[in-house]
């Protein structure tokens, strides 16, 4: 089983942090897995991109080559990496507007409106760890909410569990 994922957004939206605690999460249930990333030279606003590989056996070659999972927060990133989606699936904020040309099985859903609902727009990167692991399936939601726990501010972990609950029925609307 190889599963990758290309988490993707601007700055501010916290993709980098989902892409480490997504991979520390498939290290609870030891399997292993690949975290990368870049991003702009803006602090904030500039393009965004982690990338995860996990897998239950060794990893031969760290990069996604077809990711299964596409999350795209933004526009930008939806027009720059969903062209080249091939049989995975893409997750994008509703806000985005899908364009017909990308033929890869999309799902759009709420998960900015859904972070703000919940408490604060910063807990986007949560909600869509939520919308991830529901859709995926990749690790248990108890080890996700362990590794989520282990990164988020003190303070924050009632905003933060409510964040990746809240991502969760999210993904369980999907059909």
């Amino acid at each position: 089983m190889r599963t990758e994922f290309r988490l993707s957004g601007s700055g501010g939206q916290g993709i980098l942090l989902a892409g480490i605690v997504l991979s520390e999460a498939a290290i609870i249930e030891d399997l292993n897995v690949v975290q990368t990333q870049s991003y702009g030279p803006e602090a904030r606003g500039g393009s965004s991109k982690a990338e995860v590989v996990i897998s239950d056996t060794d990893i031969d070659y760290p990069k996604n080559t077809d990711p299964d999972f596409l999350l795209a927060l933004t526009a930008d990133a939806y027009k720059t990496y969903g062209p080249a989606q091939g049989g995975g699936i893409i997750i994008v904020d509703s806000s985005v507007t899908l364009d017909p040309a990308i033929k890869a099985k999309t799902v759009a859903l709420p998960i900015i409106e859904t972070a703000v609902k919940t408490g604060k727009e910063i807990v986007t990167n949560i909600v869509a760890l939520g919308v991830i692991v529901g859709l995926s399936k990749i690790v248990k939601q108890e080890s996700i909410e362990k590794a989520v726990l282990g990164r988020v501010p003190k303070g924050t972990t009632d905003l933060n569990v409510a964040a990746l609950k809240a991502g969760f029925e999210l993904a369980a609307q999907v059909k």
